[in-house]
Order: C-alpha cells, then structure tokens, then sequence
C-alpha cells in the first residue's frame, strides 16, 4: 500500500507534486494546532503595514477543517491540477505556474476590491482563505479544454465536461456550502480562459504570454504522461465506453 502511493506521488509532474502536499500538510497541521491558521489568512493590512507577505501565498494552502468538503477539494486538486499539467500544459510547466500565479493574483485582487464596495463588502471581508477558489478555477479551466468528455455525478446523472463548474456549484448549494468561493474560482478561471485563448484567435495578440524569468525556473521541462481515457468526477460513464 505504502509502495503503491509512493509510485503515484511519484508520477505526478512537479506543480502537483508540490501544491497538494503543502495543501495537505498546511491543512493537518492547523487541524492539530501544530500551525494557527490566523498566521496564514489573508489580511491586506498586515500584509502592507506588517510586511507579513506570506499570507500572499499561505491563504491558498489552507482548505479549512478537514471534513467531506476537504476530502472533495483533495480530490480535485489532485486529479485536475495533474489533468491539467499533463495534458494541456504538458512540456509547459512554466506556463502552468503562470496560470496558477495569474489565478492566485486575480482572486487576490477581486477580493481586495470587493472588500471596498459598498453593500457587498462584508461578504468579501468573510472571505480569508482563496484554496478552494483556485482549485475551483482550475477545474473550470480544465473544463473548458475538454468539454466533450462524458463524466458522472456520483452515478446519478452523466454530463459532458463543459458543465462541470456548474455541477459542483449546484452540489455547494445542496450541502449548505458558500458559493462565494467557487463563483471566484469559476470568474477567474473564465477571465484567464478568455485571455488565454479566446482574445488571441480573435486578435493575434497573446497578454499573458509567460515571463521569461518564469520560463527559465523551469528550463528542463520534459513532463510526457499519457491521458486517462476517462476522466469522470467520480467514475467513468458506462454510456462512453
């Protein structure tokens, strides 16, 4: 068993292979009370007046207590970060860590501004952890390269991918869970998609091209791994096979 989950932490490309323990560790660790999670929300004021920059990047590695919701969110950071690395950014790993960079930024800042409005500000101030909202982004992205693979519900119903985001919102509601968050990860998400692919076939134009320096951190880019023939939430559709 132990030599099992080596192999498969071993397989995983590098992105992955690192959020997901820091995730899983940052997370065991505030369940013990070993790390306190007031360390690592996110709070502009210390941020800029304390220099406690690391809540920059602490607030996406928490995903609250560990219960069912935490178990999901493992889940779908393990299988569509991976999905995503190794197969639309496969050999692109710099341009993997920009998207997540770019994410990490754009919730950072949509949450700041929201923080300032007027009538919706103390629904932005509730919100002192963005983990579950990147993973959401990343499974929205995802999506959105594969829209045409048939995936279940927990058995219940098959849907094509391009609905995914909007499966997992409608079961954040039924489990009494805030969709804030993941309507954070789903805008992101569409902003990069639209950046990233829609406005470069319409105007030739690429604005999130990867920043050198960004590309030279992952020089030795050689990530080859096959794609899973199915990649349902839960388990394949009998109906696609």
């Amino acid at each position: 068993m132990a030599q099992a989950v080596e192999e498969w932490y071993r397989h995983m490309p590098i992105i992955t292979r690192s959020y997901l323990p820091a995730a899983v560790v940052t997370t065991v660790g505030c369940t013990l009370e070993i790390i306190s999670p007031y360390h690592l929300y996110l709070n502009p004021k210390l941020v800029v007046h304390h220099y406690e920059i690391w809540r920059l990047v602490t607030n996406f590695l928490y995903f609250r207590k560990m219960d069912l919701d935490f178990l999901f969110h493992m889940f779908f950071l393990a299988r569509y970060c991976k999905l995503l690395e190794e197969n639309s950014f496969r050999g692109r790993t710099a341009d993997f860590f920009y998207m997540l960079l770019f994410g990490a930024t754009a919730l950072t800042a949509i949450v700041l501004v929201g923080g300032m409005i007027p009538y919706i500000s103390e629904t932005f101030a509730r919100i002192l952890f963005l983990s579950n909202s990147l993973t959401f982004m990343m499974v929205y992205v995802w999506s959105k390269h594969n829209p045409f693979i048939h995936m279940s519900f927990l058995g219940l119903f098959t849907f094509t991918a391009a609905y995914l985001p909007w499966v997992l919102l409608g079961f954040s509601i039924l489990v009494g869970s805030s969709t804030w968050v993941d309507l954070l990860g789903m805008i992101a998400g569409h902003v990069y998609y639209f950046l990233e692919d829609v406005y470069p076939r319409m105007t030739g134009r690429h604005p999130l091209k990867t920043p050198p320096f960004i590309k030279a951190l992952f020089a030795d880019d050689n990530v080859v791994m096959a794609r899973p023939p199915n990649a349902g939430v839960i388990g394949p559709d009998p109906q696609a096979q």
